[in-house]
């Protein structure tokens, strides 16, 4: 039987096949992105081959060079011409080259674009090694010697076998000492500002160390221990830094330019044009781990993003617990106790309008209201001795994480209060019924059977909370933070602490930092982990949430 067009569409199976391929076209643009994100960011760290070549230049001459190929692209002759590049005439297209040659301290730059029809002679020399370092970003060039002392101990292939056992002896030296720094001299500094505290505050208090001799020795006494245990602790890092900068090697650049670096600012090195494909994975896997575990170095270029991604989970964690409790609490009061009239339909209206502020607008008022205004009156009333230094009255991590709980406060409110009327009619009736109070069913009953929406919500607030930046730049969020606002030193949790995030270390990064190719595989990789941060804690709401609506499945009628 053959059916008309016109039956075909009263049928609705165009708008079926027309909804599909919406879907399947998102899904595809969502998996493609997320794929060429991953495909950016994770190749940065795998260890590429380093070429070697003579390039010819404009007037004739030659030079040697080398380096990564991170970047290949065809460009039009006339652009190339435009530029000053001679070329035949019968050329329409050149490939070149972005290579990443290192050695800023001897050429002044980390990249160089080099066609490939000036390329001669490329070559991948096995004892091509790699230096990562700490400052000036990697060199590329040849390991002609390993200094002890200042006396050379090792040249040719003997020196990789004596450089290595130095590294390992040097890596060690740097884990004592941040862990000297950051912790041991970090709990003192700290401790040390409690009693400058404590002292300023019996000051202002009317206290002298005449009426008051007792409490003031008590702090003399702590801050004699604290300056003991400061200078035994100096003492250990001169021999420590000592030690960390004893050792050296010399190493040549591919046109004979010698340079001698201390192996305290090497982070690891390598020859990737010997190395396997079983070393290569685990240089790769060593890498990613760095970039998750460490702390960032090079102006955010190099290194790890651990403080970025401790500080996002920190402020969503802490914006959660804000947000859930209000935004419950309003959808109650619409839902069960607010007249049903004009002006909760306004209320209504105006929280579903807040949904649609631009968050730059929520960081204005956060920073108005929650630190110049709220925060400056708890510095007047509880940190007298700390002022004129704000404490509460500067940008920090509650006041972030607050400013963003407002953000994602109605969000919470409309699905919450659509679980609250999903709840039937009967069983508020049966329970009231049966003798309860209406507060009782409301949290024994309804709240619990509405549970599900209230994490939908929750789910929603996360998502959008995560990845928020503009409100961020306002209420407290840096490019680089010190320490972490979660430590061992009381109050332990440090809510006046500034962090970082990485959504604004995206930012920083991508359109901010000096060294934009560097930058840029960074960016990527950052985006990735983002993503998969907001994933993660996305899930776990969701467990919770199919735990909840299991449990309470049983009470729908």
């Amino acid at each position: 039987m053959r059916i008309s067009t016109k039956d075909w569409f009263k049928s609705g199976t165009p708008w079926v096949w027309l909804n599909a391929g919406a879907v399947s076209i998102s899904v595809i643009m969502v998996v493609g992105l997320l794929a060429l994100i991953a495909v950016r960011g994770l190749e940065h760290f795998w260890p590429a081959s380093v070429v070697e070549a003579d390039l010819l230049a404009q007037d004739g001459s030659r030079r040697v060079i080398a380096g990564e190929i991170v970047q290949t692209e065809d460009v039009s002759a006339i652009q190339l011409i435009a530029s000053g590049v001679k070329l035949p005439a019968d050329v329409e297209f050149a490939k070149r080259y972005l290579l990443k040659v290192g050695n800023r301290d001897v050429t002044g730059s980390d990249f160089a674009w080099a066609l490939e029809r000036t390329m001669e002679n490329p070559r991948y020399p096995e004892n091509m090694v790699v230096f990562e370092r700490r400052e000036w970003g990697n060199f590329y060039g040849y390991l002609e010697a390993v200094k002890k002392d200042g006396n050379i101990i090792a040249t040719g292939d003997e020196a990789v076998t004596q450089l290595t056992e130095l590294m390992e002896r040097v890596l060690d030296i740097h884990d004592d000492i941040y862990a000297i720094e950051k912790g041991e001299i970090g709990s003192i500094n700290h401790g040390i500002e409690r009693l400058r505290l404590k002292e300023r505050g019996l000051e202002l208090d009317g206290y002298t160390k005449d009426t008051a001799p007792q409490k003031f020795a008590e702090i003399a006494a702590k801050r004699a221990e604290f300056d003991a245990q400061y200078e035994d602790i100096q003492a250990r890092l001169a021999n420590l830094y000592q030690q960390f900068s004893r050792d050296s090697l010399v190493a040549s650049t591919v046109d004979g330019h010698q340079v001698e670096i201390d192996l305290g600012k090497v982070v690891r090195f390598y020859q990737p044009n010997q190395m396997g494909l079983t070393e290569k994975v685990g240089f790769y896997f060593a890498k990613l781990w760095e970039f998750v575990a460490d702390d960032p170095r090079e102006a955010n270029t190099e290194g790890g993003i651990f403080p970025a991604i401790y500080g996002t989970v920190l402020m969503v964690l802490l914006m959660s617990v804000f947000v859930t409790p209000f935004g419950v609490v309003a959808a109650v009061y619409l839902r069960e106790y607010a007249k049903q009239g004009v002006l909760t339909r306004t209320i209504r209206i105006a929280v579903n309008n807040l949904a649609g502020v631009p968050s730059i607008v929520y960081g204005v008022f956060g920073l108005g209201f929650f630190i110049y205004f709220l925060g400056d009156e708890i510095d007047s009333l509880f940190f007298r001795e700390a002022m004129p230094s704000p404490t509460f009255g500067t940008p920090g991590l509650l006041w972030a994480s607050l400013t963003l709980a407002l953000l994602t406060v109605p969000v919470v409110i409309v699905a919450t209060e659509e679980g609250l009327s999903r709840i039937p009619r009967s069983v508020r009736e049966g329970s009231l019924a049966l003798g309860a109070t209406k507060f009782e069913t409301l949290w024994r009953i309804i709240i619990p059977m509405s549970s599900p929406a209230m994490m939908t919500g929750l789910i929603l607030a996360v998502a959008r909370a995560a990845g928020e930046v503009a409100p961020l730049m306002l209420v407290g969020v840096v490019k680089l933070a010190p320490s972490l606002p979660l430590d061992g030193n009381y109050p332990f949790l440090h809510l006046d602490q500034k962090f970082m995030h990485l959504g604004f270390h995206i930012y920083d990064v991508g359109f901010q930092s000096p060294n934009v190719e560097a930058a840029r595989p960074l960016v990527y990789a950052t985006a990735l982990l983002l993503v998969m941060v907001i994933g993660a804690l996305n899930l776990a709401s969701v467990a919770i949430r199919n735990r909840l609506r299991e449990k309470y499945k049983a009470l729908e009628v």
